[in-house]
């Protein structure tokens, strides 16, 4: 099992949903950077839940640096976040011991590691497991703030309801921070959470898309090929559970386009290199061209719903009904927002480090 993000500067992640502790180690990143606990706090806030749209498991998210810090500072060191797993209910999961939950992971996991997997709340491939990469994903977006990197995420649709794209981009990024609900629209605030009570009403889940933005990246970052921005975007985007696409720029909606409607032109303005258009989503031979990095991702409804599914009991080798009870999110793409912050925070930082250095987030560029 590999549980390591990055190439130089590298995140490894632990723990399960019902053990005592789930967090993660961070190497690489220089010595001098502030952590500001409180702004950990702040994005954990965002990524726990929080109303009626999520799931009824709360925890406090109570976390502590056990290494790598000194006097506010990193040192250089690698640094280990701990948080505790606390408001737990694994009797959940032992009464429906061997009948796989539906889109979930039981029966592959327990496959690949022959029954030995902790199946409590998902075990090591519980959304639970995100927790430690907010809380690492804050220490580097605030790093990344510093020298002008800026990151966002918000809804842009939801069963159905669409939210706007962006537009003025920084502005745009700058507004998402004090939002309950990342909707740039907020008029539409509304439907979204209505969509979401209704499925919920039903005993369902709804799913939706999400749009990212990153500003302020030098042009040149990524390599042509394997190691490009769209697929080190990618990878650690696809690690999310519950993300089952991404698109750049465009995306998929190049298909149906002639190249004289899409070519993003590139024009010198005031001493500076921009596209006219930003149909690529800032990324052109999987290398930054300094324009935003824009990306959406499809996110798919909550598996754990309350309506009776058909499975397989792997442990009684017999096909079974089964009517999931517990705690659920009936979405999760308010909360997979900060998350998506993280992870693209965490990817380029990596590739600023790799390209500039590792004092690069603490003197820029």
């Amino acid at each position: 099992m590999r549980n390591v993000l990055g190439n130089n500067l590298t995140v490894t992640l632990f723990g399960e949903s019902h053990g005592e502790k789930i967090g993660a180690v961070v190497d690489g990143l220089s010595a001098g950077i502030l952590v500001d606990e409180e702004y950990i706090k702040l994005m954990l806030s965002k990524r726990r839940p929080n109303g009626l749209t999520d799931t009824a498991r709360v925890e406090t998210d109570e976390f502590s640096i056990v290494s790598g810090v000194f006097n506010g500072k990193t040192t250089g060191a690698p640094l280990c976040i701990l948080i505790d797993n606390k408001n737990v209910r694994s009797a959940d999961y032992s009464e429906k011991l061997g009948l796989a939950r539906p889109s979930h992971a039981d029966y592959t996991a327990h496959v690949k590691y022959g029954g030995f997997e902790d199946y409590r709340g998902g075990g090591h491939f519980s959304g639970r497991i995100t927790a430690p990469l907010v809380a690492v994903g804050a220490i580097i977006t605030s790093a990344l703030n510093q020298i002008g990197v800026k990151i966002g995420t918000h809804i842009l649709s939801c069963a159905g309801v669409l939210d706007r794209s962006f537009s003025n981009v920084s502005s745009d990024i700058e507004s998402l921070k004090s939002l309950e609900f990342p909707l740039l629209n907020q008029d539409v605030s509304g439907d979204v959470i209505n969509a979401i009570l209704s499925a919920k009403q039903k005993g369902d889940s709804v799913g939706g898309t999400t749009q990212t933005a990153i500003v302020g990246l030098p042009v040149g970052l990524g390599e042509p090929w394997f190691d490009s921005v769209e697929s080190s975007i990618s990878r650690a985007v696809f690690s999310i559970g519950g993300v089952k696409g991404i698109e750049f720029g465009l995306g998929f909606s190049f298909a149906d386009k002639r190249a004289s409607e899409v070519n993003d032109s590139l024009v010198k303005v005031d001493g500076k290199v921009v596209t006219l258009t930003n149909n690529n989503g800032g990324i052109n031979g999987g290398i930054t061209n300094g324009m935003p990095v824009i990306f959406n991702c499809a996110v798919k409804p909550t598996p754990s719903i309350s309506i009776k599914q058909q499975t397989y009991n792997f442990i009684t080798d017999k096909n079974e009904e089964l009517q999931i009870k517990g705690r659920h999110d009936p979405a999760i793409i308010r909360r997979i927002c900060p998350v998506l912050d993280a992870v693209s925070a965490i990817v380029v930082a990596d590739l600023l480090v790799t390209k500039y250095g590792t004092d690069c987030l603490l003197k820029g560029f």
